[in-house]
Order: C-alpha cells, then sequence, then structure tokens
C-alpha cells in the first residue's frame, strides 16, 4: 500500500550524513510566540476549560518517590527469577513499545497512520498502562510541545537544563494544560479516551492481580512478578521516555534545520524502540518512520508490519522516503 507523502522542509532523510550539524537559530517565543501560546490557552466558546493544578505537585513528587523505592525493593535477591524478568521484558514492550510510541505518539499524537478503531483503542490502552497520564493529557501536551519546542513556552524545555527537561517540569504548575482541550478536539470524541484519561492509574491494579495470579500458580512468586512487571517496568519507562525531551535535546547530531535543539540519539533510539532519532521527527513530525537509511527504528517495523497485513493505512512518510524502498 502506498504511503501517503508528506512536505519536507530542508534537509534530505535518504542521506542525513550529507548535512552539517546545524544548532537551531531561535531560542525563546518572543512576544509572538507568547500571544500565541496565550490564545491557544483560553478556551474558545463551548470547549471545556482544562484544570490546572495549583502549586507544587507535591502528589507527582510522593508518587515518584514510592515508585522509585519500590522498583528498588524489586532488585532485591529474593525476587529475581526468569519469570519475573519475562514479565518486565513482555511489558516493556506492550507498554512502551507499543503503547507510548505506536499509540501515544506516532498514532495519536501526530496521526502518521491510521488503524481500525479497535486497534486504535488498544494501543491507547496500552499506552495509558505506561503510566504517563491519559491519551488525551498525554497527546495535548506533545502536540503544545512541538508548537513551542524549546521555547519559554515549552512546558519541558531543554533551555532550563537536563534535569528540568527530564522530569522537573512535572513537579511544578504546568501552564500547558490549558491548551489540552484546544489540541485534542479529535480524542475528545471518544467517551472511551475520556475513561482512559480518568482512570489510567486503576489500571494497574487488574494488572497487578494477574501478575500475581500468574506468579503464585507458576511458583516464580506473586510479588516478584508484581514488583517487576509494575514499578521497576514503570521506572525504566518513564527514564527512557523522559530521554527523548531531555538527552535528544542535548546529546547528539542535528542533521536537519528543525527550529530546536532536536538530535538524533543513537543510544536512546536503542532504548525508546527508535523514539531517538528525535531531529528526524522534529523536522517530519508526521512521519511514520523516526529512522532513515541505516538508523535502527523498531517502531517503524511494526508500523510497516501493520501496514502489510492491511491493518495499518494512509502511513505517512517524508516525500524523499517515497523512493526508496520502505
Amino acid at each position: 500500500m502506498a504511503a501517503t507523502s508528506l512536505a519536507r522542509p530542508t534537509g534530505s532523510p535518504a542521506a542525513p550524513a550529507a548535512r552539517a550539524t546545524r544548532q537551531p537559530a531561535f531560542i525563546n517565543t518572543g512576544s509572538d510566540g507568547a500571544r500565541r501560546a496565550s490564545a491557544l490557552h483560553r478556551p474558545r466558546r463551548g470547549e471545556p476549560q482544562a484544570e490546572i493544578p495549583q502549586g507544587k505537585g507535591l502528589g507527582t513528587v510522593a508518587f515518584m518517590v514510592a515508585i522509585h523505592i519500590l522498583a528498588v525493593v524489586a532488585l532485591l535477591p529474593q525476587f529475581w527469577s526468569v519469570p519475573a524478568v519475562a514479565s518486565f521484558l513482555v511489558l516493556y514492550w506492550v507498554t512502551a513499545c507499543l503503547g507510548v510510541t505506536i499509540g501515544y505518539h506516532r498514532l495519536l499524537s501526530h496521526r502518521s497512520f491510521q488503524v481500525p478503531r479497535w486497534l486504535e483503542r488498544f494501543f491507547a490502552t496500552c499506552g495509558a498502562l505506561s503510566c504517563q497520564h491519559g491519551p488525551i493529557d498525554w497527546v495535548g501536551l506533545h502536540r503544545h510541545h512541538h508548537k513551542f519546542s524549546d521555547t519559554d513556552v515549552d512546558h519541558h524545555t531543554s533551555l532550563k537544563g537536563f534535569w528540568w527537561s527530564h522530569m522537573g517540569w512535572m513537579f511544578e504548575e504546568i501552564p500547558a494544560m490549558a491548551a489540552v482541550p484546544r489540541l485534542t478536539g479529535d480524542l475528545a470524541k471518544d467517551p472511551y479516551y475520556h475513561w482512559l484519561n480518568n482512570n489510567f492509574l486503576l489500571l494497574q491494579v487488574p494488572l497487578a492481580a494477574l501478575l500475581f495470579w500468574i506468579g503464585t500458580v507458576t511458583g516464580a512468586g506473586g510479588w516478584a512478578l508484581v514488583l517487576w512487571g509494575i514499578p521497576l517496568r514503570l521506572v525504566i519507562v518513564y527514564h527512557c521516555t523522559w530521554l527523548v525531551n531531555s538527552a535528544t535535546h542535548c546529546w547528539g547530531k542535528s542533521v536537519h534545520e528543525s527550529g530546536d535543539h532536536s538530535k538524533n540519539n543513537p543510544w536512546v533510539a536503542a532504548l525508546t524502540f527508535g523514539e531517538g532519532w528525535h531531529n528526524n521527527h522534529h523536522a517530519f513530525p508526521h512521519s511514520a518512520r523516526h529512522g532513515f537509511g541505516r538508523q535502527i527504528d523498531l517502531t517503524w517495523q511494526h508500523i510497516r508490519l501493520m501496514r502489510r497485513l492491511g491493518l495499518a493505512t494512509q502511513v505517512r512518510l517524508p516525500a524523499a522516503a517515497q523512493s526508496r524502498k520502505a
């Protein structure tokens, strides 16, 4: 099935090495960017008003401290086992790849391809199991990031340093939340996405019960599978996902003019199923493929397989990639 062509900015994905590394020219939004952000944060008539938590994110801090402590507990010798490691690896793939990179990011945020509604909801559910908020909030904030990447309005701008863009931004007020309703009208039409958005934390309960039962009946230990499959897995998925916000805006190569500090980082790509080819992504944000040439992009291979099976349609790629075997 033919892929949908995208208009491409400067730079060719077919031969990225030919381009010299450049730093983007603009750093902050200035008055024009501030005005655009202010308008975006105001709901139109009939649009819901987003709720922005006031003050420090003490609940987020408490949750993160608790989940990191439990992740360390999972690494105690008594909880190590082959089934425990297997549960971690399977759920890492389900939540980080199927959920975050395929579902939340390339499918829902950028609509770089289409799948049947049941499959789209499956990917969104996998994303919710990553415990990175529900699909509406995740997609809204990500679309906001692309509009204002590495500017003063970007909620996890790299201009404030690695720690801020990695996780520090989550512990403060997030003004960008006000723009979420405006940026997620397509998702707001689906009541299931509203349910996921409000109940994503609750999904860990049936998952924990399932893991405990499997661990008990197999003799691997119920708590071992729970600890490896939930807190340890969540912490690893969190930090790998956050590296795309932080490391790929600090270290790597910028081969395309993207207007921000995004960079291609191969070791982040290895940890995140191809998301580390971040400069490619910011240059071609609606492309289903992030890694070009010899750049390994496992998420793209999943999409490519779905396309061959007839499940993925309207697959969008940069124009320069159309002549290459995708």
